[in-house]
């Protein structure tokens, strides 16, 4: 997303004036009680994730055969293992839970728009198809590359509300939902006789926080 600015309240945030300087923040910065919903106010609809794409992880680790006996002992023995490795954190996506709602200023002065949560939802991790670990090996393995708090499903609840100003003759539209981690990593097997199956690059969304994203046209 570009453009960001984020708010607690009424208040501009650290966040929100590094990115009007133009400044890059680590993406687990986090200067709101993480008990409040974040708000985030972008120049564009959120980027929805292709569902097609991705599929719910399957709890534990995946029913993966070893290699067939052979025989005779292989020349070299390696204890069997599924690999997990994160390669690139590529930021946080908004789910949204509900319809997104839109509020038009037909005046010539800035007006107030208040939005209301209107459904209770629950959100999850969805990752692509391959996945060689666990899901929990995998959110750890997140966590600790890029020292940041994740869950496995987050609930967005009906009856939060969110008050911003819109310019005259604008329109500020608002989604409320789960904000998720969006990430890539390695996933492979290592089998007793050391070699490893094929490494598949696997895309994942892990629930973040709460919150409402905002844009206005």
């Amino acid at each position: 997303m570009t453009g960001i600015r984020k708010t607690r309240g009424l208040a501009i945030s650290a966040v929100a004036l590094a990115a009007l300087a133009g400044m890059s923040l680590p993406a687990h910065a986090e200067d709101t009680d993480p008990s409040e919903p974040v708000v985030e106010m972008g120049t564009a609809p959120p980027e929805e994730p292709q569902e097609t794409d991705l599929t719910d992880p399957i709890e534990g680790e995946p029913n993966i055969p070893d290699i067939p006996p052979t025989g005779k002992l292989p020349s070299e023995y390696c204890e069997k293992s599924h690999v997990y490795i994160p390669t690139a954190n590529l930021g946080r996506k908004h789910k949204g839970v509900g319809a997104t709602q839109s509020n038009y200023n037909n005046g010539t002065r800035t007006a107030r728009s208040t939005f209301t949560s209107e459904l209770t939802g629950e959100v999850g991790i969805n990752v692509t198809v391959g996945l060689s670990t666990s899901v929990d090996v995998m959110v750890a393995k997140i966590e600790s590359k890029y020292d940041v708090n994740l869950s496995l499903k987050l609930t967005a609840k009906m009856g939060n509300s969110i008050s911003v100003d819109t310019p005259a003759k604008k329109t500020t539209n608002a989604k409320y939902g789960v904000y998720r981690l969006k990430n890539t990593g390695t996933s492979y097997v290592i089998y007793s006789n050391c070699q490893t199956s094929a490494k598949k690059t696997i895309t994942s969304y892990t629930p973040w926080r709460v919150g409402w994203y905002l844009w206005e046209e």
